[in-house]
């Protein structure tokens, strides 16, 4: 047994754990075993057998009477006279609980400790051991020590929690969970500097310490600072349900969110096989999440403090306690951004995808995941699909992640804090542009990925890439890299089908290399490359022109010269790799020449094919009356500009008209 911390509070007999009766009613030297038999070592003979979960209890009736509500109910109630024998199977706490409450009817002392006070209260509260039958029964006795003892001390605290994973409902009925719970939530926000109880460490290499050495090398003694996660190793013993009450505590306490989702990434990593290896192996942010990886990969070889008692070996939990932890940790996780590690939030995805969860918690997971999506790798990205799809991953669930992080973006953009001095803020943890660009490179590399999978679809894929913005990829080469790997681990596309892949790619967004790439790859539809060899023509010819204004200046001939100094001094591999990359480049040119010569040759035809059909169409016959029209229309035309010729020499419009004369006749 540990010694208690409060070894003596206010001088009362429980304070070191040990409990008696206020007298002997009963002379008897103790009890004993015989195989699955218990029998009271006393001269007088038994008469009466209690039968308690397989274990029988050979005892008498009167100090079972003089204490036990219930033992004189069933006694009295009984229609045989000779009544010997009752069946107690339900009784909280099993054989050991109430061997317990049955040394105390006979007043043999007690030893109580963190691991069977909680037992022999329910026992007690079960067996009406109340004070209406004699002062200072076993109910009164056993919520003494739970309140002045256990609830004042860190690991009895923990120890009647873990304790009481056999006890329900009567453990919650009588409060005790929800008090050791309130314990352990105040210790655990207790500022590390006032800590002066021991705790189970979380060391590399050390070989099963006990607590009294804990004790002695205690903060207090040794100088040693506490850290801030000293209280996840004890607390993460508990049942899940129970932990979920402690965490739930120290919310309310106030407690960061930083430090309650470290708890939850170590409890899960002890309680969840598929996720200790990854997390042990990953890289967290944190300090305290380091500290629960290295923790992680020690305890399983060392089972000091707490774990000396309480655990031991312990199985893989099966599949329906794994979901029920994955709900109820899903359930906690603090709702502040970067509580807890994206990849920690993606790994547990998985595994809830894995063991069917509930679809609404799924839900609020990938929004919490979408909330810092620009913090996941491409490890984490790529989950199996576990629905009964052809595809190997499951590209929905990316492209609902996907959704879920633009949203966000969208909301965090168009917030009043964001607008009115929180864009600073936003910036720091990674909005806006910077995080879109992240993503996008994130994107490219799993469609690259991804994109080997035959079974995948192209219209799957397309979307995907189409998610984005525009604006969210400044390069288009991850892109471009992800449609040449699909294209060949796809050959059987149809050449409408490849354009409709490479329509997601922005060819003016290529660089030089995935330019020069792009010319030779016979993957791609000929428009494709056209596309290609005119940006990359753009391009060069912008560069040549840059080039040129700047050399215009008076620092032409010093740069040229430094430009032959520098190249002369280089390695001799790079100028190699110099004069491979102008090789390239020239003959690049000279293929954008031909194909150049080759349009021109194909417009002039074109154009020569025209005319001879325009020509094709005026060799119409026309009637009499339309030539003569014509001719008509020519000549009127003709007379307009013979007047126009001789319009300056005739009268002035201007110039006043002359009465007219008119001729007298002679008759």
């Amino acid at each position: 047994m540990w010694e208690s911390e409060n070894e003596s509070i206010g001088g009362r007999d429980y304070g070191n754990g040990v409990l008696s009766s206020s007298r002997d009613v009963f002379k008897t030297n103790g009890f004993e075993q015989r195989d699955q038999s218990w029998y009271v070592a006393t001269d007088i003979p038994s008469d009466i057998l209690v039968q308690v979960g397989g274990v029988s209890f050979h005892l008498h009736k009167y100090p079972l009477l003089s204490r036990s509500g219930k033992m004189n109910r069933i006694i009295y109630e009984s229609c045989e006279p000779a009544f010997n024998k009752i069946i107690l199977d339900d009784l909280p706490g099993g054989p050991e609980s109430f061997e317990l409450a049955a040394k105390f009817c006979y007043g043999i002392v007690l030893d109580l400790t963190g691991t069977n006070v909680s037992g022999l209260r329910c026992a007690a509260e079960y067996l009406e051991m109340t004070e209406d039958l004699e002062e200072g029964n076993l109910i009164f006795k056993t919520e003494a020590f739970l309140s002045y003892v256990v609830l004042s001390s860190w690991r009895d605290s923990i120890l009647v929690l873990k304790s009481c994973e056999k006890l329900s409902p009567w453990a919650e009925n009588l409060q005790i969970v929800r008090r050791c719970s309130e314990s352990i939530a105040w210790k655990a926000c207790t500022n590390p500097k006032g800590i002066r109880w021991a705790y189970t460490r979380m060391p590399t290499k050390i070989s099963s310490p006990k607590w009294a050495d804990s004790k002695d090398s205690s903060p207090s003694r040794a100088q040693q600072p506490v850290p801030s996660d000293w209280w996840f190793e004890d607390v993460s013993i508990l049942r899940i349900d129970h932990f979920v009450r402690v965490i739930t505590a120290i919310k309310v306490k106030g407690m960061r969110s930083e430090l309650i989702g470290a708890s939850i990434m170590h409890y899960a990593t002890k309680w969840l096989p598929g996720l200790i290896k990854d997390v042990v192996n990953g890289e967290e942010g944190t300090s305290s999440r380091d500290s629960s990886n290295n923790s992680s990969s020690s305890t399983s070889n060392w089972k000091g403090g707490l774990h000396m008692i309480v655990v031991g070996a312990k199985e893989d939990p099966p599949a329906k306690d794994q979901r029920l932890i994955i709900e109820s940790l899903i359930s906690i996780i603090p709702p502040q951004k970067d509580s807890v590690s994206c990849s920690f939030l993606l790994r547990l995805l998985r595994m809830a995808n894995m063991l069917k969860v509930a679809n609404a918690l799924v839900t609020e997971l990938e929004k919490r995941v979408g909330m810092q999506f620009e913090q996941a790798t491409l490890a984490d990205l790529l989950i199996p699909s576990y629905a009964k799809t052809e595809s190997l991953y499951d590209v929905d669930l990316v492209q609902r992640l996907l959704e879920h992080f633009l949203v966000q973006e969208q909301m965090d953009s168009s917030s009043p804090s964001r607008q009115f001095g929180g864009k600073i803020g936003y910036e720091q943890r990674g909005g806006g542009s910077n995080a879109k660009m992240r993503v996008a490179r994130l994107v490219d590399s799993y469609l690259t990925e991804v994109s080997r999978d035959r079974n995948l679809s192209l219209t799957k894929f397309q979307v995907l890439a189409e998610a984005l913005p525009e604006s969210a990829r400044s390069c288009d080469d991850g892109l471009y890299r992800a449609i040449d790997s699909y294209l060949k681990a796809h050959p059987t596309l149809s050449e409408h089908e490849r354009k409709r892949l490479c329509r997601v790619m922005d060819t003016q967004k290529l660089s030089i290399d995935a330019c020069m790439h792009a010319a030779q790859n016979e993957r791609l539809p000929l428009r494709v490359v056209v596309q290609v060899l005119f940006s990359e023509q753009v391009k060069i010819s912008n560069a040549i022109a840059n080039s040129t204004l700047k050399e215009a200046g008076d620092l032409y001939q010093p740069m040229v010269s430094n430009r032959k100094t520098l190249l002369e001094a280089a390695p001799q591999s790079f100028q190699e790799g110099w004069a491979s990359a102008k090789k390239d480049i020239n003959t690049l040119q000279f293929e954008l020449e031909t194909v150049k010569t080759k349009y021109l040759e194909l417009q002039n035809e074109m154009e020569t094919l025209q005319r001879q059909f325009d020509k094709m169409g005026k060799h119409k016959q026309t009637s009499a009356w339309t030539s003569g029209w014509k001719k008509l229309g020519k000549l009127t035309k003709m007379t307009n500009l013979e007047n126009h010729d001789i319009g300056p020499h005739a009268p002035n419009a201007d110039e006043p008209r002359k009465p007219r004369r008119w001729r007298n006749s002679i008759s």
